[in-house]
């Protein structure tokens, strides 16, 4: 590299530093974050911040019948350029664990380790370190640990104040212990748990929403007690826990599969957990939607059908379960402050009822399986 004997000692040629990367501030950013991601570590953890790779002790998989990895990766999306434009970084975290390892726990599976990335134009240590720690705070609250990361820097292909976020995710469930589509029976109830706003999905429509009307995120709006950014930015609740729960409680045999409501709404993402055959009644008179939602709708005269299925309108986890589970399931998950409710139940898809304002979804997301009808006309909070 350097010719044979020569010392470089100085020169006035191109640094990393010119050429717009930190590394320094790299640094920094990690020793600002190391405490909250240390907070996440349990004894399983067997490496220490700072090492290539992270490392979990798996001989807890040595007493499961046949394991099985469940795994899973996800980023935050368009939201992020909320948490950019109100400089408020320490809430995206939750959102990304949120979209990424309640993914996972839909299978039945318990997490093992999470890891994130981050792509900035610039590393600003305190931003880096806001990002990380609610990530961190995340995994701390589903008892997950940060087992790595990495922070990338990338001058010139985006700009001084931007980044992105993505996140992985690996856990494990015995195979007789898998939740799914071939548990799930005629006669299933559908059980909602409430989100606690937009959660991370449709941010592309909501901001366009929010521009064509011309509204500031700091405007005050009553209906939200706070600004309109601050509602914008709660971060997506956290399911895993209280599934995790439930499906201790009563079983692979109580409750058959679950369904994450993200991006394609209500519809698409209850129909993927469906097999052929049967369809899940939906009724939308059974909740009484959120503010944002109504607000959102009334802003930019959404079309209703692009409104839900493009939002979750309220509801951030669906459970399919035997009806003698219902109120178990409901009350656990009450029990750790997350409402939830029947909201249907599945049927025959040669039995459908002939049903007002009635919607069929299937074939959504790839899946291959039942459908959604969602019928009944949503319970728009007052605004």
């Amino acid at each position: 590299m350097f010719g044979e004997g020569e010392a470089v000692v100085g020169g006035g040629g191109v640094t990393y530093a010119q050429a717009g990367v930190d590394i320094e501030a790299g640094d920094r950013a990690v020793d600002l974050m190391k405490a909250a991601v240390a907070a996440t570590y349990s004894d399983r953890v067997v490496t220490d911040s700072g090492a290539f790779a992270g490392m979990v002790d798996a001989s807890a998989l040595a007493g499961m019948r046949r394991p099985l990895l469940a795994t899973s990766t996800d980023g935050v999306g368009t939201k992020v350029a909320i948490a950019q434009a109100l400089d408020i970084h320490d809430t995206i975290g939750q959102d990304l664990v949120g979209m990424v390892v309640d993914d996972i726990v839909v299978t039945g599976a318990r997490p093992l380790l999470m890891t994130d990335y981050i792509a900035c134009g610039h590393v600003v240590p305190e931003r880096i370190a806001d990002i990380v720690r609610g990530v961190a705070e995340a995994c701390a609250a589903i008892d997950t640990p940060l087992l790595g990361g990495e922070t990338a820097e990338h001058p010139g292909l985006m700009g001084p104040d931007d980044y992105d976020i993505a996140g992985a995710a690996t856990g494990v469930v015995d195979a007789d212990r898998v939740l799914g589509a071939d548990r799930v029976r005629e006669g299933d109830a559908v059980v909602a748990m409430a989100s606690s706003g937009l959660h991370s999905n449709g941010f592309s429509l909501v901001r366009a929403i929010i521009a064509e009307a011309g509204w500031d995120l700091e405007r005050h709006v009553d209906e939200f007690a706070r600004t309109l950014g601050e509602e914008l930015l709660e971060p997506t609740r956290l399911y895993t826990k209280v599934c995790l729960e439930q499906l201790d409680a009563v079983g692979p045999e109580g409750l058959h599969a679950l369904s994450h409501i993200t991006g394609g709404g209500l519809g698409a993402n209850v129909s993927r957990v469906l097999p052929k055959g049967l369809t899940a009644l939906i009724d939308r008179s059974t909740w009484q939607v959120p503010p944002v939602f109504a607000l959102m709708q009334r802003l930019g005269d959404v079309p209703a059908w692009d409104l839900e299925q493009t939002l979750n309108m309220g509801v951030g986890m669906v459970a399919l379960v035997a009806p003698d589970a219902v109120d178990r399931v409901c009350m656990i998950a009450r029990e750790a402050g997350i409402d939830a409710w029947e909201l249907g139940r599945v049927v025959r898809s040669d039995a459908d009822p002939a049903l007002p304002e009635a919607r069929v979804v299937e074939g959504a997301k790839g899946a291959d399986g039942g459908r959604a009808l969602l019928h009944s006309t949503y319970r728009f909070a007052a605004s």
